[in-house]
């Protein structure tokens, strides 16, 4: 291994272990090359959310970073060459990741527009802010992202769906079935987020609940930025949790067709945003009183079993 991409690969470790929390020690319990391919893969995407979502930055400054950075990740993933860009002071990483990405890539043949696709999900994000911004909406005027849940689930692939893709490469799949149900797996996990995070979407001017959805329950925007509860709410509520639910069901298929080392993990992430889910039903759908939450505990002993049941399971 070169210095340069040496570095690369401490850079990314580094990065994983600072902001990745709990889900850094599910990792650990991988064979040594995968936890390294997937502390990269988390930091390519850590940055690539940085890029969008880094209030600090002026909207435009923040459109023109991710273009550059498309077109950084374009050219390393085609050309096999790390990128000589200066992404500005401070953004050492943003540069240093590259290496790691280019020979993680090519080791576990990810495809390079699961890495565009992942862009194009941060562009929805910055479009919509952008627009936002435009038309100075405030809670009265909200509007919800989507019209219908078909146009949800193309963002939630383009935010999650792919990177469950990205992580089957990495940890082994013997069935070209597993594609969709990683998918399916990540649409699971988002869907668990946006119930989750409802109310602070709403303060920051953004509604992911489907248009057509708030329609059958006779609400509207105005009715969640205000956090209504009422039967209408409890309704909405338990109808996107059962459709959640359907997505974990659907995801249980990939255990099946997933390599034995990935298996742990995948089951952690299973039981960390299952958790979340269950817990959004536990509490009545009440997701604004307080953020859903699992104990720090309950996340630990998650992740160190993922570790156990990989270095200990019977050959």
């Amino acid at each position: 291994m070169s210095e340069s991409l040496a570095d690369s690969y401490a850079c990314c470790q580094k990065l994983a272990r600072r902001t990745a929390k709990n889900f850094y020690y599910s990792f650990t319990g991988l064979p040594p090359d995968q936890f390294q391919a997937m502390c990269v893969l988390y930091s390519y995407m850590r940055l690539c959310d940085d890029v969008g979502d880094d209030e600090s930055v002026p909207l435009d400054v923040r459109s023109t970073r991710l273009a550059d950075w498309d077109a950084a990740t374009r050219a390393a993933l085609s050309d096999g060459q790390s990128p000589d860009h200066d992404f500005g002071t401070g953004l050492d990483e943003f540069r240093l990741v590259f290496p790691a990405l280019i020979d993680m890539t090519s080791r576990y043949k990810i495809p390079t527009h699961c890495f565009l696709d992942v862009i194009s999900g941060v562009r929805m994000d910055l479009a919509s802010a952008i627009a936002e911004r435009d038309t100075s909406t405030n809670k009265a005027e909200l509007q919800c992202q989507f019209q219908s849940f078909e146009e949800l689930a193309d963002y939630c692939y383009h935010v999650a769906g792919v990177v469950g893709v990205c992580c089957i490469h990495i940890w082994g799949f013997n069935n070209d079935a597993a594609l969709k149900s990683a998918g399916d797996c990540g649409l699971a996990f988002q869907l668990t987020n946006i119930l989750r995070d409802l109310g602070e979407d709403a303060d920051n001017g953004r509604i992911y609940l489907p248009a057509e959805d708030l329609v059958r329950f006779e609400m509207t925007p105005a009715d969640i930025s205000n956090r209504v509860m009422d039967e209408r709410f409890h309704q909405l509520m338990a109808f996107q949790v059962e459709r959640a639910e359907s997505y974990y069901t659907k995801a249980n298929d990939l255990f099946q067709w997933l390599e034995p080392p990935g298996q742990p993990i995948l089951k952690a992430m299973m039981k960390i945003y299952g958790g979340l889910l269950k817990e959004i039903s536990k509490r009545n759908f009440d997701v604004y009183s307080r953020r859903v939450s699992l104990p720090t505990w309950r996340k630990l002993l998650i992740a160190a079993d993922a570790a156990f049941n990989r270095r200990f399971r019977t050959k």
